[in-house]
């Protein structure tokens, strides 16, 4: 479970220097060659993101991850039942 999550933290990770260095090569703004620098970070972060989503996706479905938080501590209230006789 720890290596899980410990593998969806260091995609994040990635996922933002892969923005940082979008916003950088956006600020810089140079020439061309800036816009395709940051074009290629903007696509590298979007292949990231979908590659997570996909791990995220298949570890649930697999059962590797559970969720947690306040979502899953609340239980469905049970609607009364009414038992009328015909």
């Amino acid at each position: 479970m720890i290596i899980i999550k410990s593998l969806v933290i260091i995609a994040f990770l990635f996922i933002l220097i892969s923005l940082g260095s979008a916003l950088y090569h956006l600020v810089k703004r140079g020439n061309q060659e800036q816009s395709a620098k940051t074009a290629q970070a903007l696509t590298v972060r979007i292949g990231l993101s979908v590659l997570l989503f996909i791990f995220i996706f298949i570890a649930y479905a697999t059962g590797w991850m559970q969720p947690e938080g306040i979502g899953t501590r609340i239980h469905p209230v049970q609607a009364p039942v009414n038992n009328i006789a015909k």
